[in-house]
């Protein structure tokens, strides 16, 4: 395969100052297909099952792989929290979750039912987590069976749509008679505890990075994990706050479900989680996960983000081939270079760089789009799946100088 190397982006000094403002088990017992030929797979995250772990089945009916199934999608190349031992997916019933995924196997089965997948473990697991992120944000009568028929088996569940399980009489009751949990991963600490933006953000003297996408659902948050995961390799201190419930369930330490908080507060809250970060890892560099798009009408989020974070500098992530928004069929998919002066007119702060979605695309067009964008934008482009991670360590290194040269001073 043909490496592309994105070019170097000129580096321009940033202002560190930012701009003003488990329960144990009760008992025992358009989809991201490979293309052909596959694309490089150096960068998918398994979770192996290990002791001390939470185990997990995911149940994404009719979606791993796809954009709704991104929750079950992302648990299975990166999760720090739970060892997931198998999807629940009829339509792909008897495959590998990593060969669907990214074209290289990783030992987790797809199972057809709840029933397949317990069969396939001898201690009945700790969780089920709801592995979909439908646009409605609520379960259908069949969901809400599944998931019942999972704490009737001794599992509790992990929930992150905007339903909150909790409140719901029926799993509050099937909580307590089966001796489960629920955790409503979206569920926002009570009015009272919510954070107004206060301007700490300045105390924030490391670089800010946040990746953002020109639509949801469009790998923002699996860029800014491999991200992190790499700055870390190259012996740098990388902390990644999350904004969603995906990140969240993965194990993010830091991070708030932005979508879920009320409109006053979510610059707020994702400052002080900010700031929390910053003061107890003391990190060279954060790394802020975007949700939405801010040209998009449908969401908000992204300019939270833009205003919570004050990000020194942005990310953009695009899928080339994606023709009209997720969800939308009628919306157009925006021009990366409109986004980014969108972006850098809201905001003070500058895009360093384009990453891409692959869905698909095959190997040739991803080259292809790596080299149109590379020479239209005039920034570096990478794919953060199919190139390798340190394609996105030049990016950063490229933008933000001080952090190479901290990096070779660890290495040596």
């Amino acid at each position: 395969m043909t490496i592309v190397s994105p070019i170097s982006l000129r580096a321009r000094p940033y202002s560190a100052q930012a701009p003003p403002a488990a329960a144990p088990s009760s008992r025992s017992r358009p989809p991201l297909v490979p293309p052909e030929p596959p694309l490089h797979n150096a960068h998918t995250f398994v979770t192996r099952a290990r002791a001390n772990i939470a185990t997990a089945i995911v149940y994404c009916e009719g979606q791993f792989g796809d954009i709704d199934g991104k929750t079950a999608n992302g648990l299975i190349r990166h999760s720090e929290k739970y060892a997931v031992l198998s999807v629940i997916d009829s339509r792909q019933a008897g495959q590998d979750t990593g060969t669907i995924l990214d074209g290289s196997a990783n030992g987790i089965p797809v199972c057809r039912d709840l029933s397949d997948a317990l069969s396939q473990v001898d201690t009945v697991p700790d969780f089920l987590i709801f592995g979909m992120a439908p646009a409605s944000g609520l379960l259908s009568t069949e969901q809400r069976e599944v998931v019942l028929a999972a704490m009737a088996e001794g599992m509790s569940i992990i929930n992150g749509l905007h339903e909150f399980l909790n409140d719901d009489p029926e799993f509050a009751a099937a909580r307590i008679a089966h001796k489960v949990d629920i955790v409503d991963v979206r569920c926002p600490r009570p009015k009272k505890f919510l954070r107004l933006f206060s301007g700490r953000i300045s105390e924030v003297t490391c670089p800010r990075i946040a990746v953002l996408g020109t639509d949801c659902a469009i790998g923002k948050r699996t860029t800014a994990t491999v991200l992190t995961a790499a700055l870390n390799a190259m012996g740098l201190k990388a902390v990644m706050v999350g904004t969603g419930q995906t990140g969240l369930i993965q194990g993010a330490r830091y991070g708030v479900a932005l979508d879920s908080v009320p409109s006053q507060f979510c610059a707020g809250e994702l400052e002080a989680t900010i700031v929390e970060a910053f003061h107890a890892e003391q990190p060279d560099v954060i790394i802020i996960e975007g949700q939405g798009a801010l040209s998009h009408p449908a969401f908000s989020t992204t300019s939270f983000v833009l205003r919570g974070a004050c990000p020194h500098g942005v990310i953009l992530q695009h899928a080339p081939a994606r023709e009209f928004r997720c969800d939308f069929a009628t919306m157009a998919m925006p021009d990366p270079a409109d986004e980014i002066r969108l972006i850098e007119t809201f905001s003070p702060t500058r895009v360093i760089g384009l990453t891409l979605n692959h869905e698909h695309m095959d190997e040739s067009q991803v080259a292809s789009a790596i080299n149109a964008y590379t020479r239209d934008l005039g920034v570096p482009v990478t794919d953060a799946l199919s190139r390798p991670a340190q394609y996105l360590v030049d990016m950063v290194f490229a933008a933000f100088p001080e952090l190479a040269v901290r990096s070779q001073g660890e290495t040596q």
